[in-house]
């Protein structure tokens, strides 16, 4: 069975009276060229569990079987079960579990489905998804603020977000989304995906990226705490100068105390903080660390 035949996959639909829904993104993939790319950026291999956040009508969770020692789905969309029953069928390798993605704890999840092999205290797994739009910030940032134990992401996502991970200070696509996932990966933009492929058809085009799990950051971070909460204090307000932002988001400290500080380590206070560096970033959380911020 093709399931990313346009002809089968309107068919599957039809047969079961589902109605695809535009609130949770459902947009199924319908070329298996894509599909392919994308277990190829994943790199299964015969020893690896993937994790895969929504199933769709299965198209690439199939795929992924194929190549995986194991696929956990998490899916949020009961209704695809009957679906989901028929085009997995044979598919022994492969679990899937209704919920919501940001409500789970991933690295439990993996352990229970493989005996505690795979997860927090086990091997490393991969994450691979064609995520709706409007989850894709909250998710990849879930995946990686719980420290997960993930060595590899390969998400589709909508082409501007992907630009914003890959983004140089300054420019209008950098932002809090920028840094953390450059602190926590190392990202890479791997192929531009047209409406065409999938059904129905989104607005907007996609880009297929590969996030690849740092083993330590590439910036010393005394407090990561202080760390994001500069990085969310510098874009909370783009136009405001450093030295407002962040009087604003640690009370404790005099404006002239903040503005002092980041004279002494270089940086003039009156820089945005869309312009400053992971490294500056960093070097502005140790500052501020062990203060009564």
């Amino acid at each position: 069975m093709k399931l990313y035949s346009p002809a089968t996959v309107r068919q599957i639909i039809d047969k079961y009276g589902f109605h695809i829904q535009k609130g949770l993104g459902q947009n199924f993939l319908i070329d298996g060229n894509v599909v392919n790319k994308i277990v190829e950026t994943a790199e299964v291999r015969p020893d690896d569990v993937v994790l895969e956040i929504g199933a769709g009508i299965g198209t690439l969770t199939r795929a992924l079987a194929e190549k995986a020692a194991k696929v956990i789905v998490i899916e949020v969309d009961r209704h695809l079960s009957p679906i989901l029953e028929e085009t997995l069928a044979g598919c022994d390798n492969v679990k899937v579990v209704f919920g919501n993605a940001l409500n789970i704890n991933f690295d439990e999840l993996i352990s229970d489905q493989t005996g505690g092999r795979y997860g927090p205290t086990g091997s490393p797994y991969k994450i691979v998804a064609n995520l709706p739009y409007y989850i894709t910030t909250p998710l990849i940032m879930h995946s990686l603020e719980n420290r997960f134990n993930v060595s590899l992401m390969v998400f589709m996502i909508q082409k501007e977000v992907a630009e914003r991970m890959v983004a140089l200070p300054g420019s209008k696509e950098y932002g809090a989304l920028t840094l953390g996932v450059n602190y926590y990966c190392d990202p890479q933009l791997v192929i531009r995906v047209p409406q065409k492929v999938f059904l129905p058809q989104p607005e907007v085009e996609s880009m297929v990226v590969r996030l690849r799990r740092r083993e330590t950051p590439p910036v010393p971070v005394e407090d990561e705490g202080i760390f994001f909460r500069v990085v969310r204090a510098a874009f909370g307000q783009r136009r405001k100068t450093l030295v407002n932002a962040l009087s604003g988001a640690f009370q404790g400290l005099e404006k002239s105390m903040i503005a002092r500080m980041l004279n002494d380590i270089g940086i003039d206070p009156a820089r945005r903080g869309e312009t400053l560096s992971l490294q500056e970033f960093a070097v502005v959380a140790n500052a501020l660390s062990g203060k009564p911020v």
